[in-house]
């Protein structure tokens, strides 16, 4: 169905290197191959080369063959394709048309000019699918991103095309709504023998769905394609499950975490051992040992409350989106040198949450105050000292033609010293160069950018909404390597996320959302166990057991 025969891809301004190289690969009909790999190694252009917007739309030169269904893309362009290839990119708004969910479901059928009977019939199907119905004539512009993203999935699934060609899928949705998302590709796979070629960088929630995975190492390195299980064992990037078996010498390597918790009964039994052992130890040999759990116990609990005032506080707080309370009943506090999660289904509010204590959208009733003062009540330049956000669309603060000239203008609102914000930049994501236009940047990249230009002026309270979309696992352990040093200098941290396994290496305290409402906050080790949808995968493996990533039981087990 999908044939790559010796495919180079080379941009303008990459000084004459190939983003791929001496590209071989097929997909057969009915398979659904996960590509893999970091940050930066052309899994999009990839991606692209099968949908025609390589070279048609992107530019570049593209030499070797890539055939769909046939058709050599080189020759066909995007418009020439669409009846047998869809697409959904990392950016779900660039493929919006029409105004309402259900336009934009019907619209890629009218332009194939498919009978007004059958359009009626798979709106319907496509809205039950992705649990869409209630959103059926909601403006676009009134969704979260997660829901975007299930529409723009819906869009490319009505026309019914033999090829399904997806970036992040699942990188703006909710653990629940990920789960429905891929279920439905696997049925597509399996009942009506469609072709998907996926790039995700959660693997966690994909790997189980694979029936074969190509890694593009980077490098320089070829491509390698296998089953799983064979990828995942040689992989630079893995999921935390087969990052445990490797730490655990476990063969075959588990890739789900049914697999993992039949091959963990020792290690659940040592992981118990350990712990009995450093409650009942006393002595020297205790002394010896506390350093190592109070280094770990330190990124789990949140800082005494008792004398430390919040940097931000919500009282009765409701906000509305044109007729829809959207937030309600919020009272909550956020502390120096504490890191929270706002989580919940697609919708649930937390974006809001986050837009109000930036100060973009006023309170209806009750109050938020950020360094004692009403945020929507600040100037820009007032408000850019105590508060800083990260949003969902990084393209939302970037400007400027050049990565250089956006850290430049960083460096001149924060009043911050020559060079701050590209040495932020330099230490989450190396390698990008200052005359790079940040259009274009992956999703990934972009993120980060922002991530660094907000860090420049070291706001107190820093905001964060769905940080790690579109970044690799080595980018998300820089990541938080930065933001645990924030929060270490006194910073408050408080992000929007699906990514259960971040929420688990970083966060002090779990918020759920639910309808604009909370119905959970705790300390993160108890909300996420206690949840099926939020809990990690180690702590899905090692259960009842309260551990939470694979570097706590390395610790535990060294």
């Amino acid at each position: 169905m999908i044939r790559f025969e010796d495919v180079c891809v080379t941009y303008q301004d990459a000084e004459g290197r190939p983003t791929l190289n001496g590209i071989e690969l097929t997909v057969p009909e009915g398979e659904l191959m996960l590509l893999a790999g970091p940050s930066g190694v052309g899994k999009s252009t990839l991606l692209a080369a099968v949908s025609g917007l390589v070279p048609h739309f992107t530019g570049g030169t593209l030499t070797g063959r890539v055939t769909v269904a046939g058709r050599d893309t080189r020759t066909h362009r995007p418009r020439e394709l669409a009846d047998v290839v869809g697409t959904v990119g990392q950016d779900p708004l660039a493929h919006f048309v029409t105004d309402t969910v259900e336009d934009e479901l019907a619209y890629g059928m009218e332009s194939l000019g498919l009978p007004a009977t059958v359009m009626r019939r798979r709106v319907e199907e496509t809205l039950d699918l992705l649990g869409l119905a209630a959103l059926r004539d909601r403006p676009i512009a009134t969704l979260s991103g997660g829901q975007r993203q299930r529409v723009a999935i819906g869009s490319v699934l009505t026309p019914h095309p033999r090829v399904l060609v997806l970036d992040e899928p699942t990188s703006a949705l909710d653990p629940a709504a990920a789960e429905e998302v891929l279920s439905v590709l696997q049925r597509l796979v399996h009942d009506l023998g469609t072709t998907v070629l996926m790039a995700e960088h959660r693997l966690e929630r994909v790997i189980q769905y694979a029936d074969r995975v190509a890694l593009l190492p980077g490098a320089g390195q070829p491509l390698v394609v296998g089953s799983p299980a064979e990828v995942m064992a040689m992989s630079p990037v893995y999921p935390p499950v087969v990052g445990l078996g490797r730490l655990a010498g476990w063969s075959p390597l588990p890739l789900t975490v049914r697999d993992a918790r039949r091959a963990a009964a020792d290690l659940r039994d040592r992981l118990g051992d350990k712990r009995r052992g450093a409650v009942s130890t006393s002595g020297s040999a205790a002394a010896r040992d506390q350093p190592r759990r109070s280094r770990t116990r330190r990124r789990r609990e949140a800082p005494e409350p008792v004398s430390v005032p919040p940097l931000a506080e919500t009282d009765n707080l409701a906000v509305r989106r044109g007729r829809r309370e959207a937030v309600r009943r919020i009272s909550t506090t956020f502390r120096p040198g504490e890191v929270v999660a706002l989580m919940g289904r697609n919708g649930a509010g937390k974006s809001t949450l986050l837009a109000t204590l930036v100060g973009t959208l006023r309170p209806h009733t009750g109050t938020v105050t950020v360094g004692g003062a009403a945020p929507h009540r600040l100037s820009p330049r007032d408000a850019l000292r105590k508060v800083g956000l990260v949003p969902q669309d990084p393209r939302d603060l970037l400007c400027a033609d050049t990565v250089g000239a956006e850290c430049t203008a960083a460096d001149r609102d924060a009043a911050a010293p020559s060079g701050t914000c590209r040495a932020l930049l330099a230490a989450l994501l190396p390698g990008i160069a200052d005359d790079t236009h940040p259009r274009d940047l992956s999703e990934g990249q972009r993120l980060t950018l922002v991530l660094a230009i907000v860090l420049t002026a070291a706001p107190p309270l820093l905001l964060l909404d769905e940080p790690t979309r579109g970044l690799d696992y080595a980018a998300k352990a820089r990541l938080v390597t930065v933001l645990r040093d924030l929060a270490d200098r006194g910073h408050a941290i408080v992000m929007a996320t699906h990514d259960v396994e971040l929420a688990a290496e970083l966060t002090h305290r779990v918020v759920i959302l639910a309808d604009g409402e909370i119905v959970a906050d705790g300390p993160t080790p108890e909300i996420v166990t206690a949840s099926p949808s939020f809990a990690p995968q180690v702590a899905k493996v090692l259960a009842p057991q309260q551990w939470l990533t694979v570097s706590q039981v390395r610790e535990a087990l060294a």
